[in-house]
């Protein structure tokens, strides 16, 4: 029973499934039912599961193209959203000691609010810049996953993936999504 259930947690990478089957002549796309939302998500989550391999490498290089494009905005992007989670989450975490500063130093907490954000618009084009790079690709997935047809190999891949036998980074991202049940 021990060896079972390290068998089903082991993380597994899919396949790199074919530019033929992802993208070229045996891939078939037709727009999605909107008035099925059900069975449009079902596509959708398949085909997340079935093409995450090619997903992941084609965000990957939608990535390294904007930065290769703007390496200096894609880095100043990302390190202002550094910066402004790190602020976000000492804040957050430390409510008392901010409310202290901002009462004992009530002028200095104009200036650092102002300052910041000086510093945010100055850097608004480099944050830009970062989140277009981190949300084309996802808008790239959505879409094909959206409008590319199940074929039958896709379907019953998913449904090894449905029943556990196989664990791949996709699967364990949809079933946290509660999506896992949906499927089929």
């Amino acid at each position: 029973m021990g060896s079972k259930m390290k068998s089903q947690e082991q993380l597994e990478i899919a396949p790199l499934r074919s530019l033929d089957d992802f993208l070229l002549e045996s891939a078939r796309f037709q727009i999605p039912n909107y008035k099925d939302l059900d069975k449009w998500g079902n596509r959708v989550t398949s085909n997340l599961l079935y093409y995450q391999t090619n997903y992941f490498l084609t965000a990957l290089i939608i990535i390294v193209c904007v930065g290769v494009l703007h390496p200096i905005k894609m880095a100043c992007g990302f390190l202002v959203t550094l910066v402004l989670f790190g602020l976000f989450v000492y804040i957050t975490n430390e409510k008392v000691a901010a409310a202290q500063f901002k009462r004992k130093h009530p002028i200095v907490s104009i200036i650092l609010i102002l300052v910041g954000g000086y510093f945010i618009t100055y850097m608004l084009r480099s944050l830009l810049v970062f989140f277009f790079g981190i949300l084309l690709p996802v808008l790239a997935i959505f879409i094909h996953s959206s409008l590319r047809l199940r074929n039958l190999k896709n379907k019953i891949v998913n449904k090894v993936e449905t029943l556990g036998l196989k664990r791949t980074p996709m699967g364990i991202f949809l079933e946290e999504l509660g999506l896992e049940g949906d499927l089929f």
